[in-house]
């Protein structure tokens, strides 16, 4: 057996936009570069002959990858990795949140699983909203009333019994152990608990884990969470029965009954699963395996490259004005269809086989002025084309051509702040990503309308964009990423510049991203993203920009071949220097 490992250091990242850590280490400028030039000047990829995990968190993907070594399949490895992080990456993994998974076995089935996070029965459209209808600052952002029916447990469970050939003690082994024995910190796990230190520190039940006798964690040390240790024990022996009729909601019911909050046992048992078909579009060849609602990632995602199909991508250097204008165009256009038109599928009709014609990409691209920025409050619904109407992610290949891509959250950093009593693990605040109010914005700076509008049972529009592509029916590519709403444009670009830029999967990911989302009208830029000529040429046609820190943390692979034989590339995003690729 051959592994290989690596861990990049020396870049700070941003999980969400609430959540930021150090600055990046310098970078040389882009000059207006194609794929080959950009190869390079990132570390190459990791290489491996049969099967790769990669995750933002270096224990929670050899969790992964000895699973793989030791017979596993790529489900197996995905929900050990699951577990791994909830364990190693607490600001994101979870068993108090919920995601997505989109899975493509080797036999050609592709499904998707969606275990996204309910509102509980009691909750209502103006429950964020004071007396006067003014959203009420925080209150779905921390604390109880901030939280969503955890759906994490019972996903990882359906993923398990339908795909995977081990049994839950064997892939929860790896993370109960890291719980209950602990793991040492490195400088990426410092930077990201120092995150919550504040939050940490007001909590009887928190600061004694997450804070070291009142200080803060450094590197080097072993962080041990014996109350997650006790709970995981539960659900690997008990099954998710434990977790949504039994012992730990009863926990998560009391802790949120005695603080405002609206969880109930009923909330919990009325949780439910739910699996169907991927989302599916093609570009220039290859065939984009993605997130359908309640998830807006897979839709906006495939509206935008069906815009830019009609453009040659490939023959324009990569972050060159040109581009540049294309993307934050199709992206303007694509964000108003996903902010107005997209919802849970079980509450409104998500109008997907126009948003994904060939019509409407060429009815937005007539829109598109060939040089000037179209201000986005001339883009918006009603106006032709449109219509009226903290997170992580790990990648996951076997030897047999299986793969998984798993993006789940508890929304901002560490979610709603709390841990219900001893159970260990903090709850989401999901409920944010709901409409508090149509026309004001939430976490993300999304404004959003009706059809996202907060019910009971519910399931709020996510970001998420687990991605898998494939081409001539085999495993292609492997993606996806943190990031808010930012999720859908930083999966995109890591596509993009793969496909049409010819980059390698690390410098593809690696790449400085840029951003738009219809409102703000403006494009957000990571340091170097852009030269100094380039956002001269486009302020000059209208274009508005924003320079942010780092965002997201995208981890890929790829299949290709070299001297004739398979081979897998991993790469762990440059931004999360926790991470690692490994292969067998």
């Amino acid at each position: 057996m051959r592994r290989i490992l690596t861990t990049l250091t020396g870049l700070s990242f941003l999980l969400t936009p609430s959540l930021t850590l150090a600055q990046p280490a310098p970078q040389s400028q882009l000059s207006e570069l194609n794929g080959a030039e950009v190869i390079g000047k990132y570390p190459p990829p990791v290489e491996a002959e049969h099967s790769m995990a990669v995750s933002s968190q270096i224990d929670a993907t050899k969790a992964g990858a000895d699973i793989l070594a030791a017979g596993g399949n790529a489900i197996d490895a995905a929900v050990a990795i699951g577990y791994a992080l909830a364990v190693t990456h607490p600001c994101c993994g979870n068993v108090g949140g919920g995601g997505f998974a989109t899975i493509h076995l080797a036999n050609g089935h592709d499904t998707f699983i969606n275990f996204r996070e309910k509102a509980p029965e009691a909750a209502t459209a103006t429950m964020y909203q004071d007396a006067k209808g003014n959203v009420i600052p925080g209150l779905s952002l921390f604390g109880y009333k901030a939280v969503g029916v955890p759906g994490s447990v019972m996903g990882f469970e359906r993923m398990l019994k339908e795909y995977g050939k081990l049994n839950r003690a064997q892939v929860m082994a790896a993370a109960i152990k890291l719980a209950d024995q602990g793991y040492v910190l490195q400088e990426g796990d410092v930077r990201i608990l120092a995150e919550g230190n504040a939050d940490f520190d007001k909590q009887a039940n928190v600061a004694p884990v997450f804070l070291n006798h009142g200080k803060p964690w450094k590197a080097g040390e072993r962080l041990v969470q014996r109350d997650l240790a006790a709970t995981l024990k539960e659900i690997s022996a008990k099954g998710p029965d434990v977790f949504y009729k039994g012992d730990i909601a009863s926990r998560v019911v009391a802790a949120s009954k005695a603080n405002g909050g609206l969880l109930t046992m009923k909330d919990f048992a009325d949780y439910n699963v739910t699996e169907g078909d991927p989302l599916r579009c093609s570009y220039r060849g290859y065939q984009i395996i993605s997130s359908p609602p309640p998830s807006s990632g897979g839709a906006s995602m495939c509206e935008i490259m069906n815009i830019l199909s009609g453009y040659p991508m490939g023959k324009m250097p990569a972050h060159s004005a040109k581009s540049i204008h294309l993307m934050v165009e199709a992206m303007r256009h694509a964000f108003v269809d996903r902010n107005f038109s997209l919802g849970d599928p079980a509450f409104v009709k998500n109008p997907l086989d126009k948003l994904l014609s060939t019509k409407h990409a060429t009815d937005t691209r007539s829109k598109i002025d060939p040089v000037k920025a179209t201000p986005s409050t001339e883009v918006k619904i009603g106006v032709a084309p449109h219509e009226n109407q903290q997170t992580t992610h790990y990648s996951v290949i076997d030897k047999d051509g299986n793969a998984v891509a798993v993006t789940y959250t508890i929304n901002g950093g560490f979610g709603a702040r709390v841990i219900a009593g001893n159970t260990g693990f903090f709850l989401n605040n999901e409920m944010d990503d709901f409409t508090s109010k149509v026309g004001a914005p939430n976490m993300d700076d999304l404004v959003q309308g009706d059809n996202n509008s907060v019910q009971p049972g519910k399931r709020p529009l996510s970001s998420m964009s687990p991605t898998i592509i494939t081409r001539n029916g085999k495993i292609f590519m492997v993606t996806g990423s943190p990031g808010g709403s930012r999720i859908i444009t930083i999966t995109l670009e890591s596509i993009l510049n793969v496909i049409d830029h010819h980059m390698d999967i690390q410098s593809a990911i690696d790449t400085p991203r840029i951003h738009h989302q219809w409102m703000p009208d403006t494009v957000y830029l990571e340091a170097n993203a852009i030269t100094p000529q380039v956002r001269k040429e486009l302020e000059a046609d209208g274009y508005h920009f924003t320079d942010s820190r780092p965002w997201g943390a995208d981890e890929g692979i790829i299949i290709g071949a070299k001297n004739g034989k398979r081979v897998l590339y991993g790469a762990n995003d440059g931004r999360s220097p926790a991470g690692a690729a490994i292969g067998n």
